[in-house]
């Protein structure tokens, strides 16, 4: 088994880090900049930044604040959010940005993943894809920030952006997020046995037990969550320590 990875978080709306429950009622989490540094000490093994509203409202990613939160951290930082085209993407990579987040771009036009593997490499390019469970194992793809529901489904979508060139799917359960009850640890281990690129899990940790699941029934690569860490209920040292004595490698 390769090493776990736990990834941190920050969902950034008007400057400042957020966190909903199920996409909405969204409350103040802190400063990302700080929250990113403290998070790169802590031994979060990468970090992830998500302009959330970027898409929906029609503009570009605060780069800005990716070189601020890029300049304090020395994990690999992914930022995702109003990425339309390839120069938006070499302007990301330009601010600090290890590696892009595409999703409602991805939808609206493939080609962007296959043109951003093409030009910058696989490894930088992850798809996210925000679903939701509509019936027993039927996930719908969504975009604009879980705001608007599209025809596309969930493995059907994955495995086409794998083919097109994506080095990571970012997997995110709208019916589990915030909720802190568990990963989709089904649709998860569904999504291992038919990729063969990483997946991040996303939405549903609650307790440290969430994460080890996501690992050993959901065969997921790596963990992101936001709440538990951003409010102090999981310290990611003590989650790393709990995940070996379960026999889960970690970085």
């Amino acid at each position: 088994m390769l090493a776990k990875r736990i990834i941190p978080c920050l969902d950034v709306k008007d400057g400042k880090t957020v966190k909903g429950v199920n996409f909405v009622n969204f409350r103040d989490a802190g400063d990302p900049v700080e929250m990113g540094k403290q998070y790169s000490e802590a031994g979060a093994d990468e970090l992830v930044f998500l302009d959330i509203t970027a898409s929906y409202e029609g503009r570009k990613t605060f780069v800005d604040m990716v070189k601020r939160v890029a300049a304090g951290v020395s994990i690999p930082f992914t930022v995702g959010g109003g990425i339309n085209e390839l120069s938006d993407v070499e302007t990301l990579l330009n601010a600090g940005a290890d590696k892009v987040s595409i999703n409602s771009s991805a939808l609206r036009n493939p080609q962007l993943i296959t043109d951003i593997a093409k030009n910058f490499g696989s490894q930088v390019c992850v798809v996210a894809i925000d679903a939701k469970e509509e019936a027993a194992g039927d996930w719908t793809c969504y975009v604009k920030g879980g705001h608007v529901p599209t025809e596309r489904k969930l493995f059907e979508w994955a495995k086409e952006a794998q083919e097109r060139g994506a080095g990571e799917i970012l997997f995110t359960s709208m019916s589990h997020d915030g909720v802190k009850q568990g990963y989709p640890n089904d649709a998860l281990n569904r999504l291992h046995c038919e990729l063969s690129i990483p997946v991040i899990a996303s939405g549903g940790a609650g307790r440290k037990e969430d994460f080890r699941d996501a690992f050993l029934v959901g065969h997921a690569d790596a963990a992101l969550a936001a709440s538990v860490f951003h409010f102090g209920e999981i310290d990611i040292r003590d989650l790393k320590e709990y995940l070996k004595k379960q026999n889960i490698p970690v970085r």
